[in-house]
């Protein structure tokens, strides 16, 4: 609320005996308490910035050092060999600081002990990046871990500090290593091996030959260079040409979205939901800004890069004709809402205090409660981000550059995030299989205009009280945001609660002042730009085929029964649906993370392989024993977990010929070999969504707390989509997408076949499942 006083702090008037001056004590009081509170967090960054700076050392170490080096002094003994002698004699001397010799020798011992303690850290974070480049663990035996793995283990716990900052180890990741060009051919020629015909896959080895003896060791010693000299060879053209550069609409193709608990329900009451789920986001911002969020760590000691989390709030996609811009504030403090066609800002803090959930409830309450209309044009106004880019830009720079048109749109963009009042309600109620796809959809989309597609990403509250988000693709990927959405949702569930009545705890502060509208002037040429995005937008958006589903048959439990890993099993139920639904192979995307390695983002596993489709073929021909089949499913198992860790280690192809492409173009060379590889299409776009990343609950304790993932619109026209998440011990949930438009396609008959393949890879194990 600071910023809504400072209007009011100070005001004069002209009177004919001079000029009257008027002070608000109230409005000072808060503007000094915003003053303060802004000093405080300049200082805990710089304390952070101190902190993360020389970890894993720590004041006490650098102490310690000192210590040491005076007692071994006093003890005759010199552990400098010399080096303390020697800065002594080479302080300035005088009178000042520096007079007495017991003085210059103490201050000697220091900087002796500073350079000693700073050398011991470089020492020990180089040895911990050597450690961590280090993967064998991840191809060795679940149970069979080696010796030197063992010891490995040890060392890294030991250089690893007690108390981890969330960036502690980022200077301590490597970077991610550029794959020899001949891995990555042979690979990729392996890859599509089973897609080919003779014929075909002759020709593709004389391309693939061709660039590998011509043009790739040129590009690749650019390639070599980069890696040498930026953080990460991959991430940022992976943002700018894959994302940014994109001038296809950001709803359907890009944005993706993440479902509430599904199971339980906290309350009833819309605003107080998302009372508290606000405050839960900006208590987690806070700990963001302060670090004090735990690094998450593979197996519990390997560290994730946390570089993705920087931009979650505050950020904005700015629309541009050519490019579009990622707009990241240090601070915001207010959200941006909609509801019934009329925009509102909220601001979330009164002075220096964060709201509390009952009064965030009061402000949201409010909105709902207000009988405005929309003004003309506002109400179709966020089409604008759901249709083409350039088309937005365009509009964006003629009717919102100036007055109150770029007022408003600028409290839009520099919200911390979005928040929609949705008036519909959606759920899932397991006896009505189609509301999990309706609520999917609604998330998905919206009406094309209820969501601001371009903020990092939207919350969206229905009117029961169920919610959802809507995020932007470009800033970070799923795990980030799941990442989010745990402690959300746990800190909604088990620390706020809601009272009797469904509404927040404690009682609400009615001085506050209301919610702000936000004021526009849209003459009808901008309303025509509206209304010309939105029917390109509803056209997407009814293409869109969703059909969400919860696997009740069994989950991650009984599948290890099959001695294999969950996601292995899921991607071959994946391919044998695929080749029943469609009667062919195809082209196979599955995101898997790199964030082993700094600024890591995500790589490709191609889930069709020679070993998977010759299963699939043994079993759709139905003549093979159950020994022989049970042999192929491992032997697929086994190449889709070997190519899933060869992905995360840095060794997988995908990134690699994207970036060779980038540089051919940037060279103006010309390439038949990639340019073929970077326009095949992915007629299958796999993603498990990741769960339990935070650890605030015990999932066997409370087994209904389960959020479904989420998912995200087809990649290719006439493909699918497939988003999973292994929800626990027990059950799977699936969102599959396809197109109307497609013959070929068909989401719900997808389902159907993934849910028998499912079935019959389990019969061959004889697992044990519930009733269906």
């Amino acid at each position: 609320m600071a910023e809504a006083h400072q209007a009011v702090a100070f005001q004069f008037t002209v009177t004919p005996d001079g000029v009257d001056f008027r002070l608000s004590r109230e409005a000072l009081k808060h503007i000094y308490l915003s003053g303060i509170n802004s000093w405080k967090k300049r200082l805990i960054r710089i304390k952070n910035g101190i902190l993360r700076g020389v970890y894993p050392g720590s004041p006490t170490s650098w102490l310690v050092v000192v210590m040491a080096t005076v007692g071994s002094s006093y003890c005759n003994v010199d552990v400098s060999m010399g080096l303390v002698c020697y800065i002594q004699k080479h302080l300035p001397e005088g009178y000042g600081p520096y007079r007495t010799p017991q003085t210059r020798e103490l201050v000697s011992m220091a900087i002796f002990s500073t350079g000693v303690w700073m050398l011991g850290i470089f020492f020990f974070r180089q040895t911990l990046k050597l450690l961590l480049s280090y993967h064998g663990w991840m191809f060795e035996m679940h149970g069979r871990t080696s010796h030197f793995t063992k010891v490995w283990a040890i060392c890294v716990r030991l250089l690893s500090g007690r108390r981890p900052m969330l960036y502690s180890f980022q200077t301590s990741l490597p970077k991610l290593p550029v794959p020899r060009v001949s891995a990555t051919i042979q690979q990729y020629l392996e890859s599509v091996r089973p897609l080919l015909s003779d014929e075909e896959y002759y020709r593709k080895q004389q391309l693939a030959k061709e660039f590998q003896e011509k043009t790739a060791p040129r590009l690749q010693k650019f390639l070599i260079l980069k890696s040498w000299w930026a953080t990460n060879y991959v991430s940022d053209w992976w943002e700018e040409y894959i994302y940014l550069r994109g001038r296809n609409p950001l709803m359907v193709n890009s944005n993706y979205y993440v479902m509430d608990f599904v199971l339980i329900k906290n309350t009833h009451v819309q605003a107080a939901r998302l009372g508290n789920i606000v405050h839960a986001m900006i208590t987690y911002r806070r700990k963001l800004d302060r670090e004090q969020i735990k690094p998450v760590m593979a197996l519990g000691i390997v560290p994730m890069c946390s570089y993705q989390m920087e931009r979650m709030f505050n950020t904005t996609r700015i629309p541009g004709k050519e490019t579009d811009v990622l707009q990241h504030l240090a601070e915001s403090r207010h959200v941006a809402v909609y509801h019934r066609g009329r925009f509102f800002k909220v601001w979330l803090y009164e002075g220096s205090s964060l709201l509390k959930p009952r009064d965030l409830e009061l402000q949201f309450q409010r909105i709902l409660d207000d009988p405005s209309p929309p003004q003309p044009g506002e109400e179709r106004l966020a089409a604008l981000t759901a249709g083409g880019r350039v088309e937005w830009a365009q509009a964006r720079q003629t009717f919102f550059s100036s007055g109150k048109n770029r007022a408003s749109l600028d409290t839009i963009e520099r919200a911390a995030f979005f928040v929609v009042l949705d008036e519909e309600s959606h759920s899932y109620d397991p006896e009505d299989e189609a509301s999990l796809s309706l609520y999917g959809k609604a998330l998905l989309h919206g009406n094309c205009y209820n969501r601001w597609f371009d903020k990092s990403f939207t919350l969206i509250a229905f009117k029961n009280g169920h919610l959802g988000l809507n995020t932007e693709h470009s800033w970070a990927d799923a795990p980030i945001v799941g990442h989010l959405w745990e402690f959300v949702l746990a800190t909604d569930t088990f620390h706020l609660g809601y009272s009797d009545t469904g509404h927040c705890q404690g009682q609400p502060n009615l001085m506050l002042t209301p919610p702000q509208r936000l004021q526009w002037d849209i003459p009808e040429k901008c309303q025509a730009a509206i209304e010309s995005s939105y029917q390109v937008a509803k056209a997407l958006a009814d293409d869109v085929e969703l059909y969400c589903f919860q696997f009740l048959p069994f989950g991650k439990g009984l599948i290890k029964k099959c001695r294999t890993s969950p996601d292995a099993f899921v991607q071959i139920a994946l391919q044998l649906a695929h080749f029943r639904d469609r009667g062919k192979f195809c082209l196979t995307y599955e995101a898997s993370m790199t964030r082993m390695f700094r600024e890591g983002r995500t790589e490709t596993v191609r889930s069709c392989t020679n070993e998977s489709t010759a299963f699939v073929q043994a079993m759709v021909e139905g003549t093979h024993k159950k020994a022989d089949l049970q042999n192929l499913f491992r032997k697929a198992s086994e190449k889709h977990q070997n190519m899933y860790r060869l992905a995360m280690t840095g060794h997988g192809i995908d990134r690699h010929l994207f970036c060779l492409y980038v540089v051919s173009k940037y060279l103006g060379v010309s390439s038949p070999f990639l340019a073929e590889v970077l326009s095949e299409p992915w007629r299958l776009s796999t993603s498990q969504s990741a769960q339990f990343q935070i650890r605030m609950f015990d999932p066997n304790k409370y087994p209904n707390h389960l959020g479904p993932g989420g998912g995200f619109g087809p990649v290719a026209d006439d493909g699918y989509g497939v988003s999973y998440m292994i929800a626990g011990e027990n059950t799977i949930f699936f969102h599959i997408s396809s197109k109307f438009s497609s013959s070929e396609t068909n989401a719900q008959r997808f389902g159907n076949h993934i849910r028998q393949a499912l079935l019959d890879i389990a019969d061959l194990f004889q697992v044990p499942k519930a009733d269906s």
